[in-house]
């Protein structure tokens, strides 16, 4: 049995959560059920449900299995706050949000009608959304905090620096 940790910070909690939520996210959009992702990982239904619930004690080996199987990979970046220049020209830039709620971007919730089972994104994930179905997006009645949004995703995801 592993060795526990003696204390866990709630940021890094909260972070675990969040990756397990993208996991499960990624996956439902894929149609793949957990039992089977589980076993094309090489392990229990038991552990990918703790890996989707972002439970800290689950081996790093299991989750670098997880996001091999559907087709992810790991990279370390910079935090969000570190990538934007808000001092210059960016100032009416919003910063990202770890986690995009679709009640928070109506066009955002129109255009991902199809995941289901889950009311949050990660920022990649509703970048890809907007650029995949850019052409079903009203820009005219687009409102200005979601409009900054997609600026900033765009800048920091991509390297764009137009305005929407």
């Amino acid at each position: 049995m592993p060795a526990k940790l003696s204390a866990i910070s709630t940021g890094v909690v909260d972070r675990a959560v969040d990756v397990g939520e993208q996991i499960r996210c990624h996956r439902k959009s894929l149609g793949v059920s957990a039992t089977t992702a589980a076993e094309a990982a090489g392990m229990s239904r038991v552990t990918w449900y703790r890996i989707e619930k972002g439970v800290t004690s689950v081996t790093f080996g299991a989750c670098l299995s997880a996001l091999a199987v559907l087709g992810l990979d790991l990279k370390i970046v910079q935090a969000v706050a570190d990538d934007l220049d808000f001092d210059h020209e960016q100032d009416h830039l919003e910063s990202i949000p770890v986690k995009i709620t679709f009640a928070n971007y109506p066009q955002l919730k129109q255009l991902a009608w199809q995941v289901r089972g889950v009311d949050t994104l990660s920022p990649r994930e509703a970048l890809t959304i907007y650029e995949r179905n850019w052409r079903h997006l009203d820009l005219e009645t687009m409102e200005p905090h979601e409009r900054n949004l997609v600026t900033a995703l765009r800048q920091v995801f991509t390297g764009a620096t137009a305005d929407v």
